[in-house]
């Protein structure tokens, strides 16, 4: 018995609904990037594995699926796309004007642990600014999320920016005496603070001398607690976007190269997802390339958007109607007379060159089973290519009324 194969764990087959429900998410990270003046670039999906290493160090390794390549070099999927874009801002970062305003849609490739809303391959949607320290720069990323969010058919009732700063969390710790080279253990308590038991939180913060009782109180601080989170949020404001955006001290943002704002998209209501996150990294283009560039930007992953976007009643809509519209055509040939088949297929040829979309059958069939096909496909019209062609009959199949066209009216009558 020949051996079936299955997808890969944490991989992926994208039936055609399933591309369709991809490819609608992708319009829109499209469309509202373009709105803010941001141009699409892309990289390699393969990169030196010491790229990754430069960024994150020896432990990323574990969540590569790298290799050596027949050139006997080390190499790997790419898990993220701003090492690479560091890599390319710096090589040719005078041919640029700053600042830049850059987006990719690409596919990743993390080897850990499969779970909703995370798999070892996704796409992703990565926007960014660089060349620009003003923290107007990163009330700019937050904007477009937030358009992001209500483009894709979500309300302020159901997704919240959680909007930080982690230069406050640096400041207030080196004020109450944590050393510098703990500074990063101390971010780390903060950013699991959420998600780990209290006595083991406060007995973690007595070891840097400071208490969970202080902590929480400067958490309470809000706004005041960063120049920088107040100038986002006056800018914000402005924008008349402050009913969507919350300060939380809470989010640090785990991947140590963040510098300053730092800012999650979360759902409400349906289990407090992060669906996107980012910040500011001023350092990390120096790191790469050793190129001196401010820079800021976020992600959104297809997975735990998609799978938000489904379970959310109004977005789902949105949704399943991308799906079906494109699955759908705007008018099916029937051939009623098997001799005209090449007549019918020149009419097909003239309604795509018009832009419709437009199908017939490739074997002889009942007129009785083409209009079932076509009622099946979606179409909207019918066009029956008989005996007495040029002459031809349009079926509206959703009014059922009829008329009769000739080829050289056809384009006009079509939609008439």
């Amino acid at each position: 018995m020949a051996k079936s194969f299955k997808t890969l764990p944490g991989f992926r087959d994208f039936y055609p609904a399933e591309c369709a429900a991809r490819d609608y998410v992708f319009e829109i990270w499209r469309r509202v990037a373009n709105r803010y003046g941001f141009v699409e670039y892309e990289g390699p999906v393969l990169e030196p594995t010491d790229l990754y290493r430069r960024k994150s160090g020896e432990e990323i390794v574990n969540q590569l699926f790298n290799f050596e390549d027949k050139g006997e070099r080390e190499v790997a999927m790419r898990p993220e796309l701003t090492p690479t874009l560091a890599r390319m801002a710096a090589a040719r970062q005078r041919d640029f004007r700053k600042p830049l305003r850059w987006f990719s849609i690409g596919q990743f490739f993390r080897y850990e642990r499969h779970q909703k809303g995370r798999g070892r391959e996704f796409y992703q949607f990565n926007c960014d600014i660089l060349g620009e320290d003003s923290v107007l720069a990163d009330a700019e990323l937050v904007a477009l999320s937030v358009d992001l969010m209500r483009e894709l058919g979500f309300t302020s009732n159901e997704f919240r920016i959680r909007l930080s700063d982690r230069n406050a969390w640096v400041d207030f710790g080196t004020g109450n005496g944590i050393a510098d080279e703990d500074i990063p253990i101390f971010l780390q308590i903060i950013d699991k603070m959420e998600r780990t038991p209290e006595d083991k939180t406060d007995e973690q913060l007595q070891a840097l001398g400071l208490s969970l009782e202080a902590v929480r109180a400067f958490m309470e601080s809000g706004s005041e607690a960063s120049e920088s989170l107040a100038s986002i949020l006056a800018n914000l404001e402005a924008r008349g976007l402050s009913e969507y955006i919350e300060v939380d001290l809470g989010i640090v943002r785990g991947l140590a190269y963040y510098t300053g704002p730092v800012f999650e998209i979360f759902d409400i209501g349906k289990g407090m997802r992060a669906v996107a996150g980012g910040g500011r990294y001023d350092q990390l283009i120096k790191l790469i390339g050793n190129i001196d560039m401010p820079a800021c930007g976020f992600a959104m992953g297809d997975m735990v958007i998609t799978d938000l976007i489904r379970e959310t009643g109004g977005p789902a809509g949105k949704l399943e109607a991308a799906v079906a519209e494109s699955s759908a055509v705007d008018a099916y040939i029937v051939v009623a007379d098997p001799d005209k088949a090449g007549e019918a297929a020149g009419v097909a040829q003239l309604l795509r060159a018009a832009g419709k979309r437009v199908i017939f059958p490739f074997s002889p069939m009942k007129v009785g089973k083409q209009f079932q096909a076509a009622e099946q496909s979606g179409a909207t019209r019918a066009i029956v290519v008989g005996s007495e062609f040029p002459e031809l009959s349009i079926k509206n199949l959703q009014d059922r009324s009829e008329m009769i066209s000739r080829l050289d009216s056809l384009l006009a009558d079509f939609d008439a």
